[in-house]
């Protein structure tokens, strides 16, 4: 298995033990807890003036400061996503400047597919035949892709609910796909009971150490992007937060190696409907506590019993952010008036990132002067049916 000179191992975040990034594939050996990798930042030839004179073409830029060297990358030159200024819902925030990271420009229409580059990779070098994992959509979509390329199986266990275009894709992709009446955790129920039975490569949040770390490079590029300034606050809309655990963790590298000064504020934004990291942030616990009737338009982030909770509650409290919900209409009202005034695609579900940022100005979150970045995960096309369908119930 071939690795960065700065990757140092996998760590778990439970208990603390390292292992071999060749010998632990998944969760920890001995807890059973999460494991993330680990580098010694000495080690980095990269520094920001030869990032800076390369062109801005993708997760592979940032190598030095992942698992896998760029030639072993399984990559469809993912990420370099732009960052979109939004004028005038920086005025409705009251705020100096509204910038969206506009994730809809990846590949396969998400940033999911910066975590299936790295997870992929994974399964590769570990001699894996056929990933699986369960999904909402977009990840399932983004993985059957990644797996094409490199010449694995995918097997994709979704919900019933799960948007038409997503699950078509994953067929086109050649995935295998098993719809599961019900929601998410049925989904994710079925793909537990499956892959026992089989020798099967599980690419799922967080049971693979590399989806979370293949998006941190989305904060890399903000804070390039940024000219290494680091914006004030950037708001996510919040599921089983992998992303938002990510881009913290690239923001305490980056500080770690000098690059920027401060990080982030960084705010986990949820539907009222399914808000579990809301709820345990406000009650000031350490984990959620799952939700036994989730109830949201918004399936990207109706994630009722996420399994990183603890981590992602750490990374919104050790920034100074918070954890907000909104209801679905204003979620979608958000996401058209993004599409209406900036002109971005905004998915249905990444409006909770806008009517979080709403709420945080309502609340008094911001002071005036602050640069806001919300994040975008995946381009509007494919939920347009629920962005139409709220448009018709308001009589437009």
């Amino acid at each position: 298995m071939e690795t960065t000179a700065a990757l140092t191992g996998l760590r778990c975040t439970d208990c603390g033990e390292d292992f071999d990034p060749e010998a632990a594939t998944h969760q920890c050996p001995d807890c059973g807890g999460i494991l993330d990798p680990t580098y010694d930042l000495d080690a980095v030839a990269t520094d920001r003036e030869t990032l800076e004179s390369r062109s801005f073409s993708g997760i592979a830029r940032y190598a030095d400061l992942l698992p896998f060297p760029a030639e072993t990358l399984v990559t469809m030159d993912e990420g370099a996503t732009p960052l979109v200024s939004a004028p005038d819902f920086a005025e409705r925030l009251g705020v100096d400047q509204v910038l969206l990271k506009d994730e809809g420009r990846n590949p396969t229409g998400s940033f999911k597919d910066r975590g299936a580059a790295l997870a992929v990779t994974a399964a590769s070098e570990h001699g894996a035949e056929t990933v699986a994992l369960p999904s909402a959509g977009n990840a399932g979509q983004a993985a059957s892709a990644y797996a094409a390329r490199a010449g694995l199986d995918a097997e994709v266990f979704v919900p019933s609910r799960a948007v038409f275009d997503t699950k078509a894709m994953i067929n086109v992709h050649g995935g295998e796909m098993t719809v599961v009446g019900g929601r998410l955790d049925d989904a994710v129920a079925a793909f537990r009971d499956a892959i026992t039975e089989e020798d099967w490569y599980s690419v799922a949040t967080f049971e693979t150490p590399y989806r979370h770390e293949g998006k941190k490079t989305m904060f890399y590029e903000i804070a390039e992007q940024c000219e290494w300034e680091s914006p004030d606050h950037v708001v996510y809309p919040t599921g089983g937060g992998v992303g938002l655990v990510g881009m913290a963790k690239a923001a305490r590298e980056l500080q770690e190696l000098g690059w920027i000064d401060d990080g982030p504020a960084f705010h986990a934004a949820q539907a009222t409907g399914c808000a579990p990291i809301v709820e345990a942030f406000e009650a000031g616990r350490a984990e959620h506590e799952p939700v036994e009737h989730p109830d949201t338009i918004c399936g990207g982030i109706e994630v009722a019993d996420p399994g990183a909770s603890r981590l992602v509650l750490d990374a919104v409290r050790e920034s100074g952010g918070t954890a907000v919900a909104t209801p679905d209409d204003e979620i979608l009202g958000a996401a058209v008036d993004i599409a209406q005034t900036a002109g971005i695609e905004m998915g249905a579900t990444c409006g909770a990132a806008a009517s979080g940022a709403l709420e945080l100005a309502d609340s008094g979150a911001f002071d005036g002067d602050e640069t806001v970045v919300l994040v975008n995960t995946a381009t509007g096309n494919k939920e347009s049916d629920i962005l139409r369908s709220h448009l018709m119930s308001q009589g437009i």
